[in-house]
């Protein structure tokens, strides 16, 4: 029997090289989720000037799950306000994907406008196509209806919230968040898991 084969140092070096890689990785990717995880919360402050809602998948001109979710966490939202004499300016954000009848923004509107909200308090933000430009153009909208600076509450599924803030004070918007759950758990460890590379994405790229 011949004596057994030793693995060559410089291999052995690679692979610990690589193990090591997929360590670190590991380990980022696990903070990542730690901050979209912690940063799911909804976190109101003041009363908003507007409300803006962020859109997401429709399906054929209904709006799927997640985005029923926001809305209709929005509707419980609008009507604690309004309990309060307070009726901010609504904002519907969401372009038409190729894939899409009508817009995000259309879908959503006509399901608010279902569920008892007056059309006139509603404005279709409908060319975005990310997060970013649903925060930059919804700000623009508004800003042409005289409502330039003021405070805003963004609702949205929690996951996306954390990426949702860093984008908004990198926009210098002054803005709370309202946090929807997503519809059932294999959504939300989806959406969550895939938020950590769009979290990552967001801050390099998006400006």
């Amino acid at each position: 029997m011949g004596k057994p084969v030793r693995t060559p140092g410089r291999v052995r070096t690679v692979t610990h090289i690589l193990l090591g890689l997929l360590l670190v990785g590991l380990g980022c990717f696990l903070v990542l989720e730690g901050i979209v995880i912690a940063g799911s919360r909804s976190d109101l402050k003041d009363d908003p000037d507007a409300v803006i809602i962020l859109g997401c998948k429709i399906w054929g001109e209904e709006p799927s799950p997640a985005l029923r979710r926001r809305l209709d966490t929005a509707l419980d939202y609008l009507e604690e306000l309004e309990s309060r004499g307070v009726c901010p300016v609504i904002v519907v954000s969401g372009g038409q994907g190729d894939d899409e009848p009508i817009s995000e923004a259309q879908s959503m509107a006509d399901y608010l406008t279902a569920h008892g909200v007056d059309e006139s308090r509603i404005l279709l933000e409908d060319r975005s196509t990310n997060t970013l430009e649903n925060l930059k153009y919804s700000s623009a909208l508004l800003a042409e209806q005289g409502i330039d600076g003021g405070h805003l509450t963004v609702v949205s599924n929690g996951f996306h919230l954390t990426r949702v803030r860093l984008l908004a004070e990198r926009l210098g918007l002054d803005c709370s968040t309202l946090s929807a759950p997503m519809p059932d758990w294999p959504s939300r460890i989806y959406s969550t898991v895939r938020e950590a590379f769009a979290l990552v994405k967001s801050f390099l790229l998006d400006r």
